[in-house]
């Protein structure tokens, strides 16, 4: 839901491939080249505090295949995450939307969607984090803080971290010319790296649950323009029978971009919708 992040197998290319090889900002050997160019992104594009996102999403559980898109702008410029998107979901989860665009949007404490299809289109359903949080457990927790908490910054980061990265050549990103970075990160790692608010007790859990679906490693694939600014992520895993996998896919654009986000008027809470304290046509 966060369109932000996701759970190797190997990353794919882009458009157009260059030669091999990459930035070479300090000098060095390929590997210190790469880490003083991802820096140099990290800082300039957390510095920019909102962009326009266009993802994609595949995932795969237990064999049940679920694809989604959304497209929309986002604000991180108060350390949270605030914004609106569009999501359109196709299979598994979709639950009778029908492939029909819906409508989301993002404040600090909680997610609001509107219902594209069924007994509640067109009404808005709240998503309190704290609530998620409580009743999914250890994933409810993790999905509340990488909403709160992520920015496209953090991939960076996050790439740097495992200080195994690599740049793999030149390439066109919808036009525009980029360095194409990647590296490999533990899954056990990388709940780690990325949450600020887990509990040990829910990252462990969250451990354990990538090991009983054989997820082990996570591809992270970086592509940064000339200005030093993230203008495509890949993150791909997936366990050796191919049963469960994950593919997401974000571009970049228009960073700086005006976000401006309220709260929707007359939004049911998930959790009354859950327990039949509000019905699904409610005003």
């Amino acid at each position: 839901m966060a369109g932000l992040t996701a759970c190797g197998s190997d990353g794919g290319g882009d458009d157009d491939k260059g030669g091999k090889g990459g930035g070479d900002k300090a000098g060095g050997s390929p590997a210190q080249s790469a880490l003083a160019a991802l820096k140099a992104a990290s800082t300039t594009t957390e510095q920019q505090k909102s962009a326009r996102v266009d993802g994609d999403q595949k995932q795969t559980v237990q064999g049940q295949a679920m694809n989604s898109t959304n497209k929309g702008s986002f604000d991180w410029s108060e350390g949270g995450m605030t914004g609106k998107a569009e999501i359109t979901m196709q299979g598994g989860a979709a639950m009778g939307a029908g492939n029909k665009p819906m409508q989301a949007r993002y404040l600090p404490d909680a997610m609001y969607i509107q219902m594209a299809a069924g007994a509640a289109q067109g009404k808005w359903i709240e998503y309190d984090y704290d609530v998620l949080a409580k009743k999914a457990g250890p994933s409810g927790a993790y999905m509340k803080d990488q909403i709160q908490n992520n920015n496209p910054a953090r991939s960076v980061q996050l790439l740097m971290a495992t200080g195994k990265v690599k740049a793999v050549g030149s390439e066109s990103v919808r036009g525009v010319k980029a360095t194409h970075y990647t590296g490999d990160v533990k899954l056990s790692e990388l709940t780690r790296m990325q949450s600020k608010d887990l509990s040990e007790s829910d990252l462990q859990a969250l451990e354990q649950q990538f090991q009983q679906q054989g997820l082990t490693k996570e591809r992270i694939d970086l592509w940064i323009d000339d200005k030093d600014l993230l203008v495509k992520k890949r993150e791909t895993a997936k366990n050796k029978q191919g049963t469960t996998s994950v593919d997401n896919t974000v571009y970049y654009t228009d960073y700086g971009t005006d976000v401006n986000v309220t709260e929707p008027s007359g939004a049911v809470s998930f959790e009354k919708m859950m327990s039949g304290g509000a019905g699904a046509g409610a005003s």
